[in-house]
């Protein structure tokens, strides 16, 4: 084939001038019609093929042209629907290219305000995700969640339910952390107060609530808070056990140093443990109080007051037994100390018995004296009462009898001053007596055995006082009928022989011995019984030896003076 011209520019080159130039070559070869008309008819075909092609070409931009401007309008009504916006699009008129002109900014700014509301979705999300796994202890997690759920709706509504969602999270998580601190805080006090390891038993629950370097976040999950609680139980039974423990062991020291009378210079390392007697449980909050190491040192101390005690136990029952005598002795009740110390002794001596339980037993019946001593009580203070009374009785008695009591003696006026006293208080012994017998039957019926004073029975001594007060109400009956007699027998000589001589001793002298020193005011410290036994039979005697001869001079008292007055 010859070269193209160079007249020929393919800018300017058209159909006919090419045709023409083909049909020149043509012309030049020798080329036959029927090869010419084959060499068009092909040249047609390719023309048609290049036509239809490019054809379907367009037809293919135009469908694609399509499709997009209806991806675009669908896509934007998804925006749009996903969030919630209220504003709607139209199509508009024009041609396709025209149509994406005005739809693709729109899409734009959706798919702008479509991202910003994912990220805010995302971040939300994470925080909420972030927050469920701490609650959970999960250690990882991941920052963002399904986005097939966050695409289908990225309303603003949805987006508030997940604020507010993720606001009662924070509010959780805040709960949970201030729950935590307290926890972590009500360990740290139970753990001074017992000298444990703090970080070690924070550390033994989860790694991060013992770690104090700054940002660290302490776990919260359901996990961690229920460690700390068994922890929190399990401190404070330990506490309470431990104060128990204490509290024996200060009981047990208080024992022991009351036994053997420890110094109070010995007492006082110990006095912590004293002061815990009382304490509560969530009253003791002192540092170490509570701790391995006070329990030891007062287990040691008592091993050492043991040792000691069990050399000092005989000299501890024996003073058992002393203060047991001493209690029967303030209440008259007879004990034999001699047989009973004997015994005692042999007991200690044998070593048959275990000495604690020979104190307990001393113990419980030191208890039961006080409690018999305490039952006594009012019946002694009224035994005392009638013992005055009694005393002062025969003190009246003596002072009645004495004829110089009116004399002008020193202490005389002393003498008629108790002389008054004694008669009131003498007025009152029936009933004292009627009370106190009253008050005996019903304390022996109420226990069943006598009741017992300096080995006699009580009753039976107040018995005996009756009767001996009644034969010395009846000799003084008797006295001063005779004296009524010599009265008369005294006016009868004087009327019949005149007045005695001069010479007869004057009246108100008396030969007792005791006349110069006045009245007699010696008490005997006797029981009522065998004291007036004695003094009734000796005024009897005494009785005897009345002088019957009475001096003329004589001028008779009145009764209220003398033995009337009783």
């Amino acid at each position: 084939m010859a070269a193209m011209p160079h007249s020929f520019s393919p800018s300017r080159t058209t159909c006919a001038s090419l045709l023409r130039q083909l049909q020149m070559i043509w012309d030049e070869i020798g080329e036959s019609d029927s090869d010419r008309d084959n060499m068009l008819f092909q040249l047609e075909q390719e023309c048609l093929d290049i036509y239809q092609r490019k054809v379907e070409e367009t037809r293919k931009h135009k469908a694609d042209l399509y499709k997009l401007l209806v991806e675009a309008e669908a896509e934007v009504a998804s925006i749009i629907s996903s969030l919630g916006e209220c504003t709607s699009f139209s199509r508009g008129r024009g041609t396709l290219k025209q149509k994406l002109a005005i739809i693709t900014p729109v899409l734009e700014d959706l798919r702008s305000k479509k991202e910003d509301r994912i990220r805010e979705f995302s971040k939300i999300e994470s925080q909420i995700c972030q927050i469920r796994n701490e609650i959970a202890g999960c250690e990882q997690f991941n920052s963002v969640s399904d986005p097939e759920v966050i695409q289908n709706d990225l309303t603003v509504k949805k987006l508030g339910e997940l604020k507010s969602h993720l606001h009662e999270l924070q509010n959780e998580k805040i709960l949970r952390e201030q729950k935590v601190n307290s926890h972590i805080s009500e360990i740290r006090e139970l753990s001074v107060v017992m000298s444990f390891d703090f970080l070690n038993t924070l550390n033994e629950i989860h790694r991060s609530l013992g770690d104090s370097s700054e940002g660290t976040q302490k776990s919260i999950s359901n996990d961690t808070i229920a460690r700390l609680t068994g922890a929190i139980h399990m401190l404070k039974q330990e506490k309470q056990q431990r104060l128990k423990k204490v509290q024996d062991l200060a009981k047990c020291l208080i024992e022991l140093w009351d036994l053997i009378d420890v110094p109070i210079g010995e007492q006082k390392p110990f006095s912590h443990l004293t002061r815990l007697l009382s304490a509560s449980v969530d009253e003791v909050r002192a540092q170490g109080c509570l701790s391995t190491d006070i329990i030891e040192q007062a287990e040691v101390e008592i091993l050492r007051l043991n040792v000691l005690k069990a050399s000092k136990m005989k000299d501890l029952v024996f003073k058992r037994q002393a203060e047991l005598e001493e209690i029967y002795k303030e209440v008259h009740m007879y004990v034999d100390s001699e047989s009973a110390r004997q015994i005692l002794n042999r007991l200690v001596e044998s070593g048959d018995i275990d000495l604690s339980d020979l104190l307990q037993s001393m113990d419980d019946q030191i208890r039961k004296a006080k409690e018999q001593a305490l039952s006594r009580r009012d019946i002694l203070d009224r035994v005392e009462k009638w013992k005055f009374a009694a005393e002062e009785e025969k003190w009246l008695d003596e002072y009645e009898r004495d004829e110089n009591r009116y004399n002008a003696v020193r202490g005389a006026h002393k003498n008629l001053k108790r002389a008054e006293k004694a008669r009131s208080l003498v007025s009152k012994l029936p009933s004292l007596v009627e009370s106190l017998t009253a008050k005996i039957k019903t304390w022996e019926a109420d226990k069943g055995i006598p009741f017992l004073y300096e080995q006699e029975p009580l009753l039976h001594s107040l018995c005996e006082y009756n009767v001996q007060r009644q034969l010395r109400e009846e000799e003084k009956r008797k006295i001063r009928e005779q004296r009524r007699l010599q009265e008369q027998s005294a006016v009868v000589q004087e009327a019949l022989f005149g007045s005695r001589s001069a010479t007869k001793k004057p009246l108100g002298q008396s030969t007792n011995a005791n006349s110069m020193a006045g009245t007699p005011i010696r008490r005997q410290v006797l029981t009522p019984s065998g004291r007036y036994g004695t003094s009734t039979r000796k005024d009897h005697r005494e009785s005897g030896r009345v002088n019957t001869i009475t001096p003329v001079n004589y001028v008779a008292l009145p009764k209220d003076s003398g033995f009337g007055g009783s």
